[in-house]
């Protein structure tokens, strides 16, 4: 695969003059598929969404078509399609800008989806700082709502949908499903424990499916194109188009739409290269909560598979590149901290682990560390990984134990002992 442009889906209409607009989006194939999806049945389209193999992209990967058909498909009670827009993951910035360009391709996606759940009521779970963001999907909905596309029987088809826009108060915890259905409904977010699942007892203790708001935004695409048409993107267990947030040392950071399966080399070619010319030392393919890749690991298909393969999970995507400038102790640290910050204090090795990775990890960057604080990180990471009550713990461990396991050498130069022999690695941080 070379790195020319693809012809872009998912963003094609986010150059557009004011394509946030109804108008606009209805010039360019707006709010046609959703019309192909009432004339047909909930139970064709989650067949046909299972057949294009669309996967969450909220960093999970779980195939959509599957969760939708775990709902029930009688309605002894409400059923509830929740969107997570809680965008919180360091260098993820993908889903804002989709909702800010483009809010209804997320909006047909959603009356596309609640209708193949035999849902009612839609809630969009923004991230409470996305102010802009949060008032250009109320003008939207506005918008579909006196446009005829929400409300009560939607274009004569019988079908009701009303959409609810809710601002989050700004918690990295309220983007695992559990904690966002709590804040949600009004109460601190911290995450519950499973089962039972969101889709038997979620918002309300009614069915309730949680998705992406990438995830959603590709469903019209999919009802209009078919299955192998979504199919010929990307690879085979991880098809379509992606949004690869792209941040740090490179000349042109931004938002890239490119197939699954694309590589760091492809990537960094299309955003103009290492900038300044300074090599590339580390990298995140999915955010700070994925292990660490560094320079070897360029020719890596970024999908669900590849990354998985090379030790490291896809995430959201949010691809951040570090050059040779920077210490690694002292970005692990950063991230640490907000793990540390963010950690909801609901389970012990979470809320405790990380209050003690921070204080060692700052010790050390401040050049005090002793050979064993690496032992001991290496240990309280082990104490934290798959013991805690949610990913955020896992994914706290990540940037340290895969720090570790690529520059132990730069951990060791910040001990002590170390200090004097090799003065020019500590500081490093301050470049």
């Amino acid at each position: 695969m070379s790195a020319d442009p693809v012809t872009p889906v998912l963003t094609k209409r986010w150059l557009s003059p004011q394509s946030w607009r109804l108008s606009t989006y209805e010039k360019l194939e707006g709010y046609t598929a959703f019309r192909k999806a009432l004339a047909g049945t909930p139970e064709q389209l989650v067949q046909l969404v299972k057949d294009s193999g669309l996967r969450g992209r909220g960093g999970a990967g779980f195939p959509a078509g599957v969760k939708w058909s775990f709902m029930p498909p009688n309605e002894d009670k409400p059923h509830y399609l929740v969107i997570n827009a809680d965008e919180g993951e360091p260098g993820t910035c993908k889903d804002i800008p989709l909702m800010m360009a483009d809010p209804h391709s997320l909006i047909e996606g959603c009356i596309i989806a609640a209708y193949a759940m035999r849902s009612h009521h839609c809630f969009i779970y923004v991230r409470g700082e996305a102010l802009h963001c949060i008032r250009r999907l109320n003008a939207a909905v506005k918008e579909a709502y006196e446009a005829g596309y929400l409300g009560k029987n939607i274009l004569g088809s019988g079908f009701d949908l009303d959409m609810t826009i809710h601002a989050g108060a700004g918690a990295y915890i309220c983007g695992e499903e559990t904690a966002l259905l709590d804040s949600l409904e009004g109460r601190r977010g911290q995450p519950r424990l499973k089962p039972p699942f969101p889709a038997a007892a979620g918002l309300y203790a009614a069915p309730t499916t949680v998705n992406n708001v990438e995830t959603i935004a590709s469903v019209p695409y999919i009802i209009n194109g078919g299955a192998d048409w979504f199919r010929a993107m990307g690879r085979e267990k991880s098809p379509g188009p992606k949004i690869f947030s792209i941040s740090g040392h490179v000349e042109r950071p931004g938002q890239y739409e490119a197939p699954l399966g694309t590589t760091l080399r492809e990537l960094l070619e299309l955003c103009g290269g290492m900038k300044d010319g300074i090599p590339l030392k580390f990298w995140t393919p999915g955010g700070s909560s994925t292990p660490l890749f560094t320079a070897e690991h360029l020719d890596v298909p970024l999908d669900f598979e590849g990354a998985a393969e090379a030790g490291s999970m896809l995430g959201t995507t949010a691809v951040q590149v570090f050059n040779e400038t920077v210490s690694v102790p002292w970005a692990v640290m950063k991230w640490t901290q907000f793990y540390e910050h963010e950690s909801c204090g609901k389970c012990t090795p979470c809320r405790e682990g990380t209050y003690w990775l921070a204080q060692i990890l700052e010790r050390m960057v401040e050049g005090n560390g002793t050979e064993e604080d690496i032992d001991t990180l290496l240990d309280v990471c082990d104490n934290i990984l798959g013991r805690s009550f949610c990913a955020l713990g896992d994914g706290a461990v990540s940037p340290i134990t895969s720090g570790i396991k690529y520059f132990k050498a730069e951990f060791l130069a910040l001990c002590e002992k170390n200090r004097a022999d090799k003065p020019e690695l500590v500081g490093a941080q301050a470049s």
